[in-house]
C-alpha cells in the first residue's frame, strides 16, 4: 500500500501548514463534563457534576508520600508496581472477597482506572471483536474499544431501575464477542448488582470464552449493609475476569491517578505486554505511601458509613424539592427524576440549573450512545457538608 501526502506550494503569506489527520474517534468532542464544569465556574455554581471530592485526603497519607520521597523512592519502580503495594492489594482482596491473587503474577498497579481499562481492551480486543457495554456507562469504555478496532455492542440496562436485562445480554452474545464490561457499584445510576445477578452472569458465560472487564472502582462505597459482589467472589467469573479498582476513589486522591488490575496470571501476562509500553509504570512515592497506608484497613472499611451519611444528608435536603429521588445503593452519586420540576430535556435542564439555580449536575443522556433521555440527572455528593448544604439551599428554590 502506497501512502501519498498532499503537498502545499511554499507561500510565505500563509506560513507553515499543519497536515490534516483522519480522526480515529469521529464521535468524540467536548464532553458534557467539561461543558458543565466550565459553566459552573462561569456562573459560580456549586459543582455537583464531576465525580471527585472537594475535601482533602487523610494527612497521614500525604505525610507517607513525603516520607517515601525523603527515603529515596523517586526512581522507576518495577513495571508491574511496587511489590509491597501489590501484596497489600492481594491481602485486601483475599480478606474481603475470599479469593487470593498472586501479587507477583496477578496484580498490576496502573495509572488510574481509565488507563487500566484501555490497556485491558487493547490487550484482548482484536479488530472486529465485539465488546458488550451496558448503558448508561462510563464514557471511557466506548472510545477504548474503538481505538482497539473492536466493535461496540450496546445493551441497555433496564430503564428506571438500571438492573441488568439478561435476556438482552444473552441475545447480544455472538461468536465474535470477546468481552463484556460490568460496572458495580454502577456509575452513573448508583445501582449495585446482587449475588443472584452475579450468579446469572456466571452461568450465562460458563459455556463461552467471553472475558469480563469488571469495573469495581466504587467497591468500598456500598450502603445500607449491602455487600459488594465482586467478581472475585465467584470462581468461574474470577477465572475469566480483569478486576479494575481505584486508590483515587477509595482514598480521596483522584488526582494521583493510581489504580490496579487483578486478573489470572495468563490474562495478566497479556495485560502487562501492553501496560509496559503505554505507561510502563506508575509514580513511585505514591505507591510506597499507599502500601504503608493500607496496613490499616479502617479507611476503606469505614468508607461505606462515611459516604452513606453524606448520601442521607443530601437526600434529606432533596426530599424538600420536587425532584423524585432514585435509589442510591452505592458510589457517591444520587440520580433524580426531573419530570415534576421541568419540561426541559436532561441536557438543557442541567444548563438551566447551573445558570439559573446555581447548581451543576450531569444529564444521564450523556452516558448513552444515542443520547437516550429519560428525564434523569446525576448529582455527586462526594463534597464537604457545607458544599452540600449550599447546594440544597439553592435547590430548595425548586
Amino acid at each position: 500500500m502506497t501512502t501519498t501526502f498532499a503537498s502545499t506550494p511554499s507561500n510565505p503569506s500563509t506560513g507553515p501548514r499543519t497536515p490534516s489527520v483522519a480522526t480515529k474517534l469521529p464521535a468524540v468532542g467536548t464532553t458534557i463534563f467539561t461543558v458543565m464544569s466550565a459553566l459552573a465556574a462561569e456562573k459560580n455554581a456549586v459543582n455537583l457534576g464531576q465525580g471527585f471530592p472537594d475535601f482533602d485526603c487523610d494527612p497521614a497519607l500525604r505525610d507517607a508520600v513525603t516520607q517515601a520521597m525523603a527515603a529515596g523512592h523517586n526512581q522507576y519502580p518495577p513495571m508491574p508496581g511496587v511489590a509491597a503495594l501489590r501484596s497489600a492489594v492481594a491481602e485486601k482482596v483475599a480478606a474481603l472477597y475470599d479469593h487470593r491473587y498472586d501479587p507477583t503474577t496477578e496484580i498490576t498497579i496502573t495509572a488510574g482506572a481509565t488507563q487500566a481499562i484501555i490497556t485491558i481492551i487493547l490487550a484482548i480486543a482484536h479488530p472486529g471483536d465485539e465488546v458488550i457495554v451496558l448503558e448508561p456507562c462510563y464514557d471511557a469504555y466506548v472510545p477504548s474499544i474503538e481505538l482497539a478496532g473492536g466493535v461496540v455492542v450496546r445493551v441497555p440496562l433496564t430503564p428506571g431501575t438500571f438492573r441488568p436485562d439478561f435476556d438482552k445480554i444473552r441475545a447480544a452474545l455472538s461468536p465474535k464477542t470477546r468481552a463484556i464490561v460490568v460496572n458495580t457499584p454502577h456509575n452513573p445510576s448508583a445501582t449495585v448488582w446482587t449475588a443472584a445477578e452475579m450468579r446469572t452472569l456466571e452461568e450465562m458465560l460458563a459455556p463461552t470464552d467471553v472475558l469480563v472487564i469488571a469495573d469495581e472502582v466504587y467497591e468500598h462505597m456500598v450502603f445500607d449493609g449491602v455487600r459488594h459482589e465482586s467478581v472475585a467472589r465467584y470462581p468461574n467469573l474470577a477465572a475469566r475476569s480483569f478486576i479494575v479498582s481505584s486508590f483515587g476513589k477509595t482514598y480521596h486522591v483522584t488526582g494521583w491517578k493510581v489504580g490496579y488490575v487483578a486478573a489470572p496470571a495468563p490474562l495478566t501476562a497479556e495485560f502487562r505486554k501492553v501496560h509496559q509500553f503505554n505507561v510502563f509504570t506508575v509514580n513511585t512515592p505514591m505507591q510506597y505511601a499507599l502500601a504503608h497506608y493500607m496496613e490499616n484497613p479502617s479507611p476503606y472499611l469505614d468508607l461505606p458509613a462515611f459516604y452513606q451519611r453524606k448520601r442521607d444528608l443530601f437526600a434529606e435536603g432533596l426530599a424538600r424539592t420536587r425532584f423524585k429521588l432514585l435509589p442510591s445503593a452505592g458510589t457517591y452519586f444520587q440520580c433524580v427524576d426531573i419530570s415534576d420540576v421541568s419540561d426541559l430535556g436532561e441536557a438543557d435542564f442541567c444548563k438551566w440549573l447551573a445558570t439559573e439555580i446555581g447548581v451543576a449536575a450531569i444529564p444521564l443522556s450523556a452516558f448513552y450512545g444515542d443520547g437516550f433521555d429519560q428525564r434523569v440527572v446525576r448529582f455527586c455528593f462526594a463534597k464537604k457538608d457545607e458544599t452540600l448544604q449550599n447546594a440544597i439551599g439553592r435547590l430548595a428554590k425548586l
